[in-house]
Formats: C-alpha cells, structure tokens, sequence
C-alpha cells in the first residue's frame, strides 16, 4: 500500500502496534523533506487541503504518549507527545536559525536559505520555503503554507488549523511581505506579491475594501478569504451607520486595498534583501 493509503487505514485505529509507529514515522519524515505538503496548488492557480496528510498529523498526536523532553540541568520543565519533538536540523540543513530561543517542531518542512529570528515558532505540518524571513515573536501555525522569499515581520501570526481535515490552512504566496503584528487566519490565501501593512487582521468573515477597483472582497462560501495578488492592504475604519453607534461616532475596523504593487513599493520593501 501506498503512504497515504497506510494512513488512512490507521486512521480510524484507537490502538497501535510498533509497526504502525514506524508508518507514522515515515510519514513525518516524508513531512520534515517536503515530500507531502498538507495543502498543495493546482495548475490552475486554486489551493486545496490533502485531508490524508492532516489526518497523519492528528493520528500522530493519537498515538503518542507524554513524556518529559526536558534535560536533566533545565529548571523549566517540558512535556509533550512523543510523537512530535523539536524537527533535528543540522548545519547542512542550510537554515540560519539565529541563537535566543525559537522552536520548529518536527512534521515541518523548512527550506535551505530560511532565517529565523528569535524567539519563533513554527508548527507540525508547517511548509516554510526558500529564502523567507520568520522574524522575531512570530509564529507559523500548524499546516501554514508559506512561499519564497516572503518577510514574516516581528509579531506576525499566521494561523494554524488541523480540522477540519478538509479545509485549507493559511496560505502565504510567494514574495509577500507580512508587517509587524499582521494575524492571517481561517485559511486565508493572500496571494503573490501582496503587502500586508502592520496591524492588519486577516479572518474568513473580514470584508476587505478594494479602492482601486471599487469592490468589497469576501469569503464565498466554503471558499476562503483572498487577498489579490500586488494587492497593498492597510488598516482602515468604517462608519456605523446608525443607531448608538451613529450617535457616539463609533466605526468598526476594517482592511483597505489601497493600491497594488509598483515599483515605489518594492523600492520600500527592497531592504528585506539585506536582512537575509
């Protein structure tokens, strides 16, 4: 049987054999090289989820018991699933993992030529790929896929999801910068080349107000919100219109398009370059 049929079969079990261990085993090694991906883009250009892939991921946590992962001269104790211990990196690994405390847990795939600033964390199932920047206090969730060359800003949370199976997780394309305190989550697609400015909150019910083109962008259905690709969101407000909110001047928060990307934009992100 194929990986991905042994998984699924495994699925369903409550109890398990050393052999369906090493199964397991395989499957996230599979994972740490990038050879499976839990989401995974069609040619033409829509993203869907690989249920089987997050099914491992939770089987690993079904099958794994508490143990202590702490050493023996640490004060701060840890405690976790077996099953998922810190991902073993190497120097040949190609990843410059800057010293202070940041954490990448095995079942995630992190490229050669990836920078990750202190204190970080990247989840299981999390594909992280070339030349991207994970910058300080910033997190990568369980299943996240993030492209090349994207900049992860300091505080910035890119949210996880395991279930359901089926949906997708957060997807960040390639060449995207990310600000400072930005939060994407519910499997929002921000496409290529997208700026998010800092402080912007990405949700599935977020509405996002396109100005260049005079439209309001929405999740459609059991399809996630998307961010267009150029696009350069920033905060914004929005008016209540009526009632309490009216009479006391309240407005609610929302994302604003403001322009696509030019060459005056990728002039102000080009310092990325010389961070990595």
């Amino acid at each position: 049987m194929s990986l991905k049929e042994k998984i699924e079969g495994l699925f369903g079990q409550t109890e398990f054999s050393p052999d369906d261990r090493i199964v397991y085993e395989q499957f996230k090694t599979a994972l740490r090289r990038g050879e499976i991906r839990s989401a995974e883009k069609d040619a033409d250009g829509n993203w869907h989820a690989n249920a089987w892939v997050k099914q491992g991921i939770l089987l690993g946590f079904r099958m794994g018991k508490m143990v202590e992962m702490s050493l023996s001269t640490e004060t701060l104790r840890f405690f976790d699933k077996d099953t998922f211990p810190l991902r073993p990196m190497t120097l040949e690994d190609g990843v410059r993992i800057v010293m202070g405390g940041s954490a990448i847990r095995d079942g995630s795939y992190v490229a050669p030529t990836v920078v990750v600033v202190p204190p970080a964390y990247i989840n299981v199932g999390a594909y992280v790929d070339e030349g991207t920047m994970v910058d300080s206090h910033a997190l990568v969730g369980s299943c996240a896929q993030i492209g090349k060359r994207v900049h992860l800003s300091a505080a910035a949370q890119i949210g996880g999801v395991l279930e359901p199976v089926g949906a997708v997780p957060v997807i960040i394309e390639d060449d995207v910068l990310v600000g400072g305190n930005t939060g994407v989550y519910e499997g929002t697609i921000v496409r290529e080349g997208a700026v998010l400015a800092s402080g912007v909150i990405l949700t599935r019910s977020t509405p996002v107000f396109d100005l260049p083109n005079g439209r309001v962008i929405k999740s459609d259905g059991d399809k996630p919100l998307e961010i267009p690709a150029g696009a350069v969101v920033v905060q914004g407000s929005r008016a209540v219109t009526h009632g309490f909110g009216k009479e006391n001047g309240l407005a609610i928060y929302c994302p604003i398009i403001v322009k696509y990307r030019d060459e005056k934009t990728d002039a102000s992100t080009k310092l990325e370059d010389y961070l990595r």
